[in-house]
């Protein structure tokens, strides 16, 4: 069988769809090279700044991983501009759904939300509302994403930053992509993990990254 039988789905019959299933896991397992190829057309993306989105990403990433994040921060750092290129108006939103699955929920409201915080930094030149993020007042992740913004975010645009390469994450992201989608010991709603050494305190208590 190389392809289903029917060309409208309320046609197919089991075997088309156990078919399907088995080439659409194979397809899903493949998600972390596709995000990894499609983060390197971000050196294509919006210019204008000293370095390029990509060199952004990387920068934002080795930041994170020089203060010792665990593998869910660092891979956020990573890829939360991956939307730049598809979706520049909610490019955070997009951002967000994709790593949604795969990481706990704390580090995906941050990315959903970093859009608003980042705004703190530019929005006040622009004529706009630089206190979006105040609408956020109060919630459990608050403090996070202030401070993902803040340590990772708007200060990875420094050329003469020594920035690590893409391969260098790449077995970050793998892990990531490889977990079971929604796997609640993974996405841990309502736990907070510290941006900061959080990686070497998962370690001392014998959790993994």
């Amino acid at each position: 069988m190389k392809t289903v039988k029917f060309t409208a789905m309320r046609d197919g019959d089991r075997d088309d769809y156990a078919f399907l299933t088995e080439h659409e896991i194979d397809y899903a397992a493949k998600t972390g090279e596709r995000l990894l190829d499609a983060l390197v057309q971000l050196d294509e993306g919006l210019s204008g700044y000293k370095v390029t989105r990509l060199g952004h990403s990387l920068q934002a990433a080795t930041r994170a991983w020089r203060d010792g994040a665990d593998t869910d921060w660092i891979v956020c750092a990573l890829l939360h501009d991956i939307g730049d290129i598809y979706a520049p108006y909610n490019h955070d939103e997009y951002a967000a759904s994709i790593l949604k699955p795969f990481v706990r929920e704390q580090c995906t409201w941050v990315v959903e939300k970093h859009g608003d915080f980042q705004r703190l930094y530019y929005a006040h030149h622009l004529g706009g509302n630089p206190h979006a993020r105040d609408r956020f007042a109060g919630h459990l992740y608050f403090d996070d994403c202030d401070q993902f913004c803040e340590r990772w975010d708007q200060s990875s645009f420094d050329p003469d930053y020594e920035t690590l390469p893409i391969d260098f994450f790449r077995p970050f992201v793998l892990e990531v992509f490889a977990r079971r989608a929604y796997d609640p010991t993974v996405i841990r709603a309502g736990e907070r993990v510290p941006l900061i050494g959080s990686k070497v305190a998962r370690t001392r208590t014998g959790a993994s990254a």
